[in-house]
């Protein structure tokens, strides 16, 4: 089945600033958020039981990808789900970044570009929920001058 990226949005849209009760939520709560959306838009779940392996969800357990923004990463890069691409032009609505604040190889939030406008990807996420917001995250207290973007596009 492909990616239904439309799909994916209007997860996206509809739960940006509140919390589907059919899953779990969590203090720290941007990737499993994301996992959300891109479940929404029919990117397969596999690797049940080992919270290890895979990307998948089951109602009081789930892999460390489903939740966790390094563990996502590692699993997007590994993944024929999705495709490491080096320049933000190349986003498309549906797709996924990956953002390592201090620059230190640890991810640290993930979002979803919900939008295009005049170029530049715009991205919904949970933890401090945001609806459109430019995809730079300038404006973010955790933003930092090292900062380093993983730009991945889903097939």
């Amino acid at each position: 089945m492909a990616y239904n990226r439309g799909a994916a949005i209007l997860y996206a849209e509809k739960w940006w600033d509140s919390r589907n009760p059919a899953y779990p939520s969590f203090e720290v709560d941007c990737t499993n958020f994301i996992s959300q959306c891109l479940h929404a838009g029919g990117l397969p779940m596999h690797g049940y039981p080992n919270r290890s392996k895979g990307w998948w969800m089951r109602t009081n357990s789930w892999s460390f990808s489903w939740s966790v923004a390094h563990s996502l990463k590692w699993y997007l890069d590994a993944s024929d789900a999705a495709v490491r691409v080096w320049d933000v032009s190349e986003l498309k609505q549906g797709d996924v970044i990956c953002y390592d604040f201090e620059g230190d190889g640890r991810i640290n939030h993930t979002t979803i570009v919900t939008a295009i406008r005049s170029g530049d990807p715009l991205v919904n996420a949970h933890t401090s929920d945001s609806r459109m917001r430019n995809w730079e995250y300038t404006d973010s207290s955790a933003y930092t001058p090292s900062i380093k973007y993983y730009f991945y596009t889903i097939s």
